[in-house]
């Protein structure tokens, strides 16, 4: 049973914390409609692209189109922990952070239609893919179906937040720029994925929010953190290593090893902004700016 109602409080909104800031700058900025992309020149130059480019791109959208899938529908009992926290400023923002997964899983798939590609991608999903995506990510994430502590909160914040999204989707994006952008092909494709990188950006600014929160509430939980990280890393590198196929250069001309040393960055810009956590009070924490967790 409610003790009271926040908002008929005297507490009211946390208006200066960085989730109700977060919760403001995507209402701003997370309205864009997939269905308002033009894709008819990304349909010709698809055209124009060899096979195995054509290949390395399929790869990477239905990695990404099946990542954003997954975190749509593993995201839930993280909201649930929250609210029944009565964590009412982050559950606001976690109410967008939903919907934009969401969209984001309705964007690939539209750009997919848009080129023809609506036969089965999931070939593209490897042994290390599938590790991730169809077992890491899940469990971490319905532990806490029955599991509130603070040590499964911040793993599976860890695991979604921290790897998925702050490790895998922007190597995924640095990969994008490094093929479609200097190639100057596919304007639509390109379009919505610096619109998914600003609302992701949200997304990571979050979670390096709660991981920061609980790591002040509990110091020995940025042990746990580093500790999942540093096993999770292998798969980062593997994932890498598979997306050209085992070549030095993708089929773009972009390098194994820029890529991978990119990977390895994202790590560990991750737990640096992490790191600062230990130490600092609540008040501190909340009053994070957005440029500090590297929001867009």
């Amino acid at each position: 049973m409610r003790k009271e109602m926040i908002t008929t409080s005297v507490r009211g909104l946390n208006e200066d914390s960085l989730p109700f800031r977060l919760y403001q700058k995507a209402k701003k900025f997370g309205g864009w409609d997939p269905r308002e992309i033009d894709f008819t020149q990304d349909v010709k130059d698809w055209q124009f692209l060899t096979g195995d480019q054509q290949e390395e791109i399929l790869r990477l959208v239905s990695q990404f189109q099946a990542g954003e899938e997954a975190v749509t529908l593993d995201l839930l009992p993280l909201i649930m922990v929250i609210a029944k926290e009565g964590r009412l400023e982050e559950e606001m923002y976690l109410t967008t952070f939903l919907y934009e997964e969401a969209k984001h899983t309705e964007f690939f798939r539209f750009f997919l239609n848009e080129i023809g590609q609506t036969g089965d991608l999931s070939r593209f999903h490897s042994n290390t893919y599938r590790t991730i995506f169809y077992s890491i990510l899940p469990d971490a994430m319905e532990k806490l179906q029955h599991d509130h502590s603070p040590e499964a909160l911040a793993e599976a914040s860890t695991v979604y937040n921290m790897f998925v999204e702050g490790v895998l989707a922007e190597t995924g994006y640095f990969s994008f720029y490094e093929s479609l952008a200097k190639a100057n092909v596919m304007p639509g494709l390109m379009k919505g994925i610096g619109l998914l990188k600003r609302d992701e950006s949200r997304h990571i600014g979050y979670g390096t929010f709660l991981l920061q929160r609980l790591i002040a509430e509990h110091p020995h939980l940025f042990d746990l953190v580093q500790n999942k990280m540093n096993q999770l890393a292998p798969l980062a590198a593997q994932l890498t290593q598979e997306g050209i196929g085992g070549r030095t250069h993708s089929a773009f001309g972009n390098t194994l090893d820029a890529t991978k040393a990119f990977s390895m960055k994202q790590l560990s810009v991750r737990m640096d902004i992490l790191a600062r956590a230990k130490g600092k009070s609540m008040n501190e924490i909340y009053r994070t700016t957005e440029s500090d967790v590297g929001v867009l």
